[in-house]
């Protein structure tokens, strides 16, 4: 199929397409919009004649789905991340919420919160889902699956573990970068269950290098797994994990101090790169 974005214009977001070098206009201002649409796949194949271009050089990345109806992380997914936390691994998958608030552009800059001395990185694979679907079995948590983006799950880690529920060390305004682009599974080795490389690369350090065919618990299970609870809907983003190579998880413990370029990769899909500000 194609490679899909939210770009920011003088006249607000609009959701467009990859075509080589141009970003062409699907008429709909943001993916979620697009992807609400039930024959959104028919509407990518064509370009009207008079369809609005976009130079992909100049392009100004929203997050890849600015308003999801929900954002849903998993924890403790690679083998390797979850043995240097210092875990057994997990019989289900760890589930967390994330909000809209909390989504960036994948080339924005991330403001250190002031209230800690403990950001760090996480690069996730991140399915996005293209129907709605409830209680999936395999053929429909494959269908539900309109592509992939990736995501750097920052995280403030000191009030991650002020409790044993993590989530308000995963939701500060504006700190999850997400996109640039949402590449369908047809794109991509493996399809629906991805095999890619993913990397974090902090001014110019390699710090978390893995592949997705490693993930515990795979895409299509996810889906399945998460709509047994709650309906997913077109635009919904569900974050599968992070491999090994956290600042918490080292030793001495490295976090984000503010001036650094963060680098989140995922391989055939794009880079989130972003510049790490004092608040």
């Amino acid at each position: 199929m194609s490679k899909f974005a939210t770009i920011r214009t003088t006249s607000g977001t609009r959701a467009v397409k990859a075509d080589g070098p141009v970003l062409v206009d699907l008429g709909y201002a943001d993916l979620g919009e697009f992807l609400a649409q039930p024959d959104w796949k028919s509407i990518a194949a064509s370009t009207p004649a008079d369809a609005v271009i976009y130079d992909a050089a100049d392009a100004d990345f929203a997050a890849a789905v600015p308003r999801p109806s929900k954002v849903v992380c998993v924890g403790h997914n690679y083998t390797n991340h979850i043995k240097e936390m210092g875990r057994e691994l997990p019989a289900f998958p760890t589930l967390f919420p994330k909000f809209a608030d909390t989504l960036t552009g994948a080339n924005d800059a991330i403001e250190k919160p002031a209230e800690t001395d403990a950001l760090d990185w996480e690069v996730e694979l991140v399915i996005v889902i293209g129907q709605e679907v409830r209680r999936a079995d395999d053929a429909r948590a494959e269908a539900a699956i309109a592509g992939f983006t990736v995501m750097n799950d920052v995280s403030v880690r000191d009030w991650q573990f002020r409790t044993i529920e993590w989530t308000q060390g995963k939701i500060w305004d504006a700190t999850t970068p997400v996109g640039p682009y949402v590449v369908t599974p047809d794109e991509l080795p493996g399809g629906v269950r991805p095999a890619l490389k993913v990397r974090t690369v902090v001014d110019g350090a390699v710090m978390q290098d893995d592949d997705t065919a490693t993930l515990l618990f795979d895409p299509v299970f996810l889906v399945k797994y998460i709509s047994t609870m709650i309906t997913l809907r077109p635009g919904d983003l569900i974050a599968t994990g992070t491999p090994a190579g956290v600042g918490h998880a080292r030793d001495p413990k490295v976090y984000l101090k503010g001036g650094e370029t963060v680098e989140t990769t995922v391989e055939g899909i794009g880079s989130c790169v972003n510049r790490i500000v004092a608040a």
